[in-house]
């Protein structure tokens, strides 16, 4: 191995560029991945659903959102103290879109830039060629836009939709709406979104400590190429020293040879030479491009995906268990727990019991007692099933109505009138009714499984004794 050969080091793009693959194929198929018809994440408002990890779960069963909410957070905070701004840089949407335009087919397909190296330099005329990349742009922004609400409307449902479009005019309406965003997005908005908009870039500053990895030029060994205020340390003003010369003139072995690929290369328009940024989003385009400086010097680059305090260090390693870490991961932990735990209280179907406004009535001459109740059942699954229920630990409790199971249509509600009654005297007080508590087991009746079940508590009211007299 040539000395050059050693310290070419690792190109960031073509890994960014796989990452940024594999994550549009995972977000095109995941929706089309079904289990028994539950998908691994959905959330339906046209179905009132949310299916997670293949269990569908009701609109009455969203306890699991703040377990969700919680991990989604938390998970970005660990994910920002760990790598700084690496989702801006490897997974945001933003950035995969503006890749594809920029450089898949602004550069390489249509020859409208020159060089992806060179991202400062906007292209002039070449209007027809605009166009057509705008087009091109349009037709992939409306599979993104479907492929976005497949998260919210299954894709069973939404190519069915989509053969009636105006009858369906919201979904129509909310895909036209994310085309014209994504359109402006990337075509008008480009990296200003990351600099300006985009909330998660005033935020992850705070969160950031000198173990947290960034894109870092070493002034160490490249020498402070801003001039900086011996007294406070700061840069003064935008001085800098554009040549070799200067830089050498100032420090004696600095290695920068004033190329400016770094700055060049950079989509978001800063020098990362003046140190760290809160417009970085951590794509390592100049680290990759001072890599090929570097390396064809026989040197390493100057500029690295590392932690401040291991620069200091002159090398160190990037300290990943810390406090803060260590804290985040055990707050991750607890949620994803209690997100288990409480996935296991998956009720397979759903009953809601509402006592009427009339307490009781007293029938046959005070020999029979009558309480009327609403059943709200809901079958939460992907089959028709028949249900019915029945009363558990109090065998002088009848069922009057209804006699039978009734059919109910998969993911459908059905109200129902039941009248539960007794013969027996269950109380004896002669100056109130009397509440008697009433358990009521709720069943599929066609489910070998025996899994469609579930257990609701309800009241029956009995008259004083000097009614049924």
């Amino acid at each position: 191995m040539s000395r050059v050969e050693k310290y070419k080091g690792v190109i960031y793009r073509y890994k960014r560029y796989i990452t940024f693959v594999i994550i549009t194929i995972i977000s095109l198929v995941l929706p089309f991945i079904t289990i028994d018809g539950n998908h691994l994440f959905l959330l339906s408002f046209d179905h009132q659903e949310l299916h997670l990890v293949f269990i569908k779960f009701s609109t009455q069963e969203l306890y699991l959102m703040p377990f969700l909410l919680i991990l989604s957070f938390i998970g970005v905070f660990f994910m920002t103290t760990l790598g700084g701004r690496v989702w801006c840089g490897w997974a945001c949407p933003q950035t995969i879109f503006r890749v594809i335009y920029r450089d898949l087919i602004e550069t390489k397909l249509l020859k409208i830039r020159k060089r992806i190296a060179n991202k400062q330099q906007e292209p002039e005329g070449q209007y027809g060629k605009k166009t057509i990349a705008v087009l091109i742009w349009i037709f992939l922004s409306f599979i993104a836009a479907a492929n976005f609400t497949w998260y919210f409307v299954p894709p069973e449902d939404f190519f069915v939709y989509m053969q009636n479009p105006m009858e369906h005019t919201i979904l129509l309406g909310t895909i036209l709406s994310l085309v014209a965003f994504f359109v402006w997005l990337v075509v008008q908005s480009k990296e200003n979104f990351c600099i300006y908009v985009c909330p998660y870039a005033r935020i992850q500053s705070v969160m950031y400590d000198e173990e947290t990895i960034q894109t870092i030029y070493n002034e160490n060994r490249g020498g402070e190429i801003y001039a900086k205020d011996e007294a406070t340390g700061q840069s003064i003003g935008d001085k800098l020293y554009s040549k070799q010369k200067e830089i050498l003139a100032v420090f004696d072995n600095a290695e920068c040879t004033a190329c400016e690929s770094c700055v060049k290369v950079c989509p978001t328009h800063i020098d990362i030479r003046k140190g760290t940024q809160l417009e970085c989003i951590n794509c390592l385009e100049c680290a990759d491009a001072c890599t090929k400086v570097m390396g064809a010097l026989g040197k390493k680059s100057l500029i690295n995906w590392t932690s401040l305090s291991a620069v200091k260090e002159n090398d160190g390693k990037p300290k990943f268990v810390r406090a803060r870490t260590i804290a985040y991961a055990a707050t991750l932990f607890v949620a994803l727990i209690g997100l288990i735990l409480m996935g296991q209280t998956k009720e397979y179907m759903q009953l809601s019991i509402n006592k009427t406004t009339q307490l009781y009535k007293v029938k046959d001459e005070g020999k029979k007692v009558e309480n009327s109740y609403t059943f709200l059942f809901e079958n939460t699954q992907s089959q028709n099933h028949k249900f019915y229920f029945e009363i558990m630990d109090n065998p002088d409790i009848q069922i009057k109505r209804p006699k039978e199971a009734f059919k109910l249509v998969a993911g459908k509600k059905a109200k129902k009138v039941v009248v539960l009654y007794t013969t027996k005297v269950l109380a004896k007080n002669e100056n109130s009714f009397t509440s008697i508590p009433v358990k009521i087991r709720a069943y599929a009746v066609d489910d070998e499984s025996k899994k469609i079940t579930i257990f609701r508590e309800t009241i029956f009211s009995f008259p004083k004794l000097g009614e049924l007299k």
